[in-house]
């Protein structure tokens, strides 16, 4: 165990954690609700820190990060458990264990950041459970990343506080992707937590100049109205601006939710209507070889980024990151990294 960041002693032995918005009364002996930060005798510990359930180098286009160092690679690696409770969660095997149940890869942060060099990664990311859990290593991760020239960044579903966000960009926290899991409604049925934080801290992130995404998993029954839709693209407008990409990426069956799979005709409703309303970039996901999941021209309809899934197949993005038909601007961050995956 290690000595938790981001909590405060109170009476009785008790402590709050600070981590995420839920900020957990811990009495001595307890958990949070997470379950991987312990009370033992007023201090706070983490089980996570070095107990690392993988590490992968994957396409940044697979978080989806699609306008943040196209065609890179990012070591990406993660922790055990999760602050939600997501009842279709795809990596449930890893956000429904405690890390004291299994012993994972043990890896100090040096070590990870001199592995990524090697492979040849740009980058590094935290993903696959939510990163917050692991966030003392992150911190640390990050301050070695950026000794060796390496980006930053969390896959995230944004229920971190402010001061666990900025404690990530003083870092060195580059790009945050930001799962918006529905309204208000959704984000008290399935996880008894609030929406406006998630927004609030994918503004606030924007704001601190991190690069920042949004996804929103259109899943059948849960978060796939019309209305539901439409808000959270007005919701988009108004905190983050028509710039920021929103992708709306499509649900499959898994863990304890086994509605259909969402119908593509459903996915490219969203992405019209967000065309519509004015977000200059939204995406499909999980739809390989769909023609909107490639980044077009907002002003003249160009193809700049041709992908074929997680993989940038092709990019006609002219000097200066402007499209080279009308000589548009358009805001990528990073270089566009000509190189295919090892495994591809």
């Amino acid at each position: 165990m290690r000595e938790a960041l981001l909590y405060e002693r109170l009476r009785g032995g008790l402590v709050r954690c600070n981590l995420c918005e839920r900020r957990c009364l811990i009495s001595d002996g307890g958990r949070g609700f997470c379950g991987v930060r312990v009370n033992r005798g007023g201090t706070l510990y983490t089980l996570t820190y070095g107990n690392l359930s993988a590490v992968e180098s994957r396409p940044i286009e697979i978080k989806p990060f699609f306008h943040f160092w196209p065609g890179s690679t990012a070591l990406t690696f993660s922790s055990w458990s999760c602050n939600f409770r997501c009842p279709w969660c795809q990596n449930w095997h890893l956000s429904r264990t405690l890390p004291d149940e299994v012993r994972g890869l043990d890896i100090p942060p040096g070590e990870l950041v001199e592995l990524a060099v090697r492979q040849g990664d740009e980058g590094i990311c935290v993903s696959f459970n939510e990163p917050t859990l692991l966030f003392e290593y992150s911190v640390e991760a990050f301050g070695e990343a950026k000794k060796r020239g390496l980006y930053t960044t969390y896959v995230s579903n944004g229920y971190m506080t402010l001061e666990a966000l900025k404690a990530l960009r003083e870092a060195g926290l580059d790009g945050l992707k930001v799962d918006v899991k529905g309204g208000e409604a959704e984000y008290r049925r399935f996880n008894n937590a609030r929406a406006d934080v998630v927004w609030r801290n994918a503004r606030e992130a924007k704001a601190m100049g991190v690069h920042v995404e949004v996804v929103y998993l259109v899943v059948t029954g849960a978060t796939d109205s019309d209305d539901l839709i439409r808000e959270t693209v007005e919701r988009h407008l108004k905190e983050l601006g028509p710039e920021v990409p929103i992708h709306f990426t499509r649900y499959y069956p898994a863990y304890r939710y086994h509605e259909p799979p969402t119908p593509v005709e459903k996915l490219e409703r969203a992405y019209e209507l967000a065309r519509r309303e004015g977000v200059l970039f939204p995406y499909i996901g999980n739809v390989p070889g769909h023609p909107y999941e490639n980044t077009y021209c907002p002003s003249c309809g160009e193809l700049l980024l041709k992908r074929y899934g997680p993989i940038l197949v092709e990019s006609r993005l002219a000097e200066g990151r402007k499209c080279p038909k009308c000589g548009a601007e358009v805001p990528v961050r990073g270089p566009v990294v000509a190189k295919k995956p090892r495994w591809w």
